[in-house]
C-alpha cells in the first residue's frame, strides 16, 4: 500500500455527483483513495450537505453564474484555497482550467491535470470560447506538472500537436446490473421496451437527432431522453418539441435511478460527437446494455467490436435492426460490451492508475 498523501480535486462541480462525468469521476476516485487510506479534498460548488461526503473533505468556492465564466471562476477561487490549504498533490479537471495549475506548481505543489476531449470543438462556445480552449490546450503542455489523457485518441493528439506525453488512465464503470425498477414505473417504461439515450442536452451530443431518427422506427417501443443543461434552454425546448407519445424526457437522473434504466434498456443510443472517453457509454456497457454508437475515434475505441455503430443517416435503420435481433442476441452483445468494461474500465484499476501518478508526484517533491 502507498505512503497516506494528501490529495486535492478540483475544476468540478464536486460531489456528490448530480451533474455529468467529472463529478461521477471525482466522487469515485476520490472514495477509493480515501479507502485506501489517503485524506482527499474536492472543491465544490454548491454549499450543499456537510463537510464531508464518504469520507471526502468538501470545500467550497463560489463562481460566477455564467455560461463562459461559471468554471474558470470556480476554479480561479478554488486555486486561492489550495494556496492556502496545502496538499501533497493535486489534480486538475478539464483543460480549460490549464491556467490555474501554474500557481500551485510554482508554490511546491505538484499537479495533474485532466484534458478530457477536445471541448474547443463544443458548439456551445462562441468565437472566444473556442480561442480560451485552443490557448488552454498549449498551456496544458507547459505548466502542470503532469497531464492525463482518457483516452488514446487524445493522448496522440497532444503528442502530435504539442509534442507531449501524456499519462493514459481511462475513464472507469461498475460492470453489474441494477435490479430494482422504481424508475422504470414512475416514467411508464417497461424493461426492454425502451431505447435509452443519456446525455448533457447540448447540441454535439445529437438528442434532436436521436429524437427524430427515433420517430422514423415504428413498433411499441419508447425513447427515454435523460439529461439537461445549464445554458441550453433553447436547445432543449427543440429536443422536447415532438407529438410523439412513445418519448420520455424527464430531464437529467442520477444515482440509483439511472443505474436502472441503463441496467433494463432494450439498447443505448450514443450520439455524442466531441470529447474523450464518454462516461455514459462506459457505464452502459458496464451495465450489460446493447450499445449503438456514433462512429468517431473516441468512440470506436471504447466501444469497437463490442457495439453497433453508425453514421449520422444510419441511426434509424440500427434502431429497426435492434428491434429485429431475438433476446439472446440482444444479449450476447451486453455480455460482450460488460467483459470489455471489466477488462479496461474498472474503477479499481482507474483508482491505481491515479494513485501512482498523484504519489509519484508528492514523492518527487518531497526529494
Amino acid at each position: 500500500m502507498s505512503e497516506p498523501r494528501r490529495f486535492a480535486i478540483l475544476g468540478t462541480r464536486g460531489i456528490p455527483a448530480n451533474y455529468g462525468g467529472f463529478e461521477t469521476f471525482a466522487e469515485e476516485l476520490s472514495t477509493r483513495l480515501v479507502g485506501r487510506g489517503h485524506e482527499v479534498t474536492v472543491y465544490c460548488r454548491a454549499r450543499e450537505g456537510g463537510a464531508e461526503y464518504r469520507g471526502v473533505k468538501r470545500r467550497w468556492a463560489p463562481a460566477v453564474r455564467h455560461k463562459y465564466l461559471e468554471t474558470l471562476s470556480h476554479t480561479f477561487f478554488s486555486t486561492i484555497d489550495l494556496l492556502f490549504h496545502r496538499v501533497d498533490a493535486a489534480l486538475y479537471c478539464n483543460a480549460a482550467n490549464a491556467v490555474f495549475t501554474l500557481a500551485p506548481r510554482i508554490s511546491g505543489i505538484p499537479v495533474a491535470l485532466n484534458v478530457d476531449g477536445l471541448e474547443r470543438e463544443r458548439k456551445k462556445w462562441n468565437v472566444l470560447g473556442k480561442t480560451w480552449y485552443h490557448v488552454s490546450e498549449r498551456m496544458a503542455a507547459w505548466f502542470p506538472c503532469a497531464v492525463v489523457s482518457d483516452a488514446r485518441v487524445i493522448q496522440e493528439y497532444y503528442r502530435a500537436t504539442y509534442h507531449k506525453d501524456s499519462v493514459f488512465i481511462p475513464y472507469g464503470a461498475t460492470v453489474e446490473r441494477a435490479s430494482g425498477r422504481g424508475t422504470l414505473d414512475a416514467l411508464g417504461l417497461e424493461p426492454c421496451r425502451y431505447f435509452l439515450y443519456v446525455s448533457r442536452m447540448e447540441p454535439e451530443n445529437n438528442a434532436l437527432h436521436v429524437r427524430e431518427s427515433f420517430e422514423q422506427v415504428d413498433g411499441a417501443v419508447k425513447l427515454a431522453l435523460i439529461g439537461d443543461a445549464p445554458y441550453a434552454k433553447d436547445y432543449i425546448e427543440r429536443v422536447r418539441a415532438t407529438s410523439d407519445k412513445r418519448v420520455v424526457i424527464p430531464g437529467a437522473i442520477y444515482g440509483q435511478g439511472y443505474a436502472e434504466l441503463q441496467s433494463h434498456c432494450l439498447a443505448y443510443v450514443h450520439a455524442t460527437e466531441v470529447g474523450g472517453t464518454h462516461p455514459a457509454l462506459i457505464e452502459a456497457m458496464g451495465r450489460g446494455a446493447l450499445v449503438l454508437y456514433l462512429r468517431t475515434p473516441e468512440n470506436e475505441e471504447v466501444a469497437g467490436g463490442v457495439g453497433l455503430g453508425f453514421e449520422r443517416r444510419e441511426l434509424a435503420e440500427r434502431m429497426g435492426q435492434v428491434l429485429e435481433m431475438s433476446e439472446a442476441e440482444r444479449a450476447a452483445w451486453g455480455e460482450r460490451a460488460a467483459a470489455r468494461v471489466r477488462e479496461h474500465y474498472s474503477w479499481d484499476a482507474v483508482t491505481d492508475g491515479y494513485e501512482a501518478l498523484l504519489c509519484g508526484l508528492a514523492a518527487r517533491r518531497k526529494r
